[in-house]
């Protein structure tokens, strides 16, 4: 019925009228009625028939509905503090990134949440101790090793020796990236469909997992903002895919 369970509309449906007994007998323009309570956009009246038709047609449990909803009341109340406490956390450690030569950088790069930096930041400390970025790269445990064996050569894969909270937060932040943001989209691109050795798109998130965390590295260290034009510089029908 909902593309999120924790929207403003799924969690009033979860706390008003969680189970079909309590929509069977209500008419589409009464849960519309009862949505717009709470939500102006997003909900209708095809929403809502939708939802009155799927109840009339459930064989779900009737017994101990009454306890049931104390149960489900009791959870999303616990739901609405655990998430005021998450965002006055949130809130704290954007405050303690301002301190952090960078951060604030790194955060006006599209796709990059407080989460990621903080994350980044929690793992690898002072960028100043670092030389080179491919020191962050071995330590996300993402440099790349051959797995051979004798005369056997065996298929060349990541390391995954290091922090292992590194390398999922930045793996996790490459996805939204190849989404939204328009640089790390063309690499993707140019990656995966280029003539010589193409890559699958796992190994092209890999790869743009290092070309992130080299990004981070440079703008740690001379706080300076992102420039998506030197990431392309260099590459073959880049500007022709950008272009596309």
């Amino acid at each position: 019925m909902f593309k999120d369970w924790d929207g403003k509309a799924a969690l009033y449906t979860l706390w008003a009228f969680p189970f079909p007994s309590d929509i069977r007998d209500q008419t589409p323009e009464d849960v519309l009625a009862e949505w717009k309570t709470v939500v102006k956009r997003g909900v209708g009246i095809k929403r809502a028939t939708k939802l009155v038709d799927k109840a009339k047609k459930s064989v779900g449990i009737e017994i101990g509905l009454r306890f049931a909803k104390k149960e489900l009341h009791s959870l999303l109340d616990q739901y609405e503090l655990y998430a005021k406490q998450l965002e006055e956390l949130n809130l704290d450690i954007k405050a303690l990134l301002e301190e952090i030569p960078g951060a604030k950088e790194m955060l006006a790069i599209k796709g990059i949440s407080v989460t990621t930096v903080a994350t980044f930041f929690a793992e690898v400390g002072d960028l100043s101790r670092y030389n080179h970025p491919q020191q962050l790269v071995n330590m996300a445990g993402l440099s790349l090793q051959e797995h051979s064996s004798g005369k056997f050569k065996g298929e060349t894969k990541i390391t995954k020796r290091g922090r292992k909270k590194l390398r999922k937060a930045i793996y996790l932040v490459i996805r939204p990236l190849v989404a939204n943001n328009p640089t790390f989209q063309a690499l993707h691109k140019y990656y995966t469909t280029r003539p010589e050795k193409p890559l699958k798109k796992q190994q092209s998130l890999i790869a743009l997992c290092g070309k992130l965390l080299r990004a981070l590295f440079v703008i740690g260290q001379k706080q300076c903002e992102f420039d998506g034009s030197k990431l392309l510089k260099g590459l073959p029908q880049i500007e022709a895919l950008q272009a596309a």
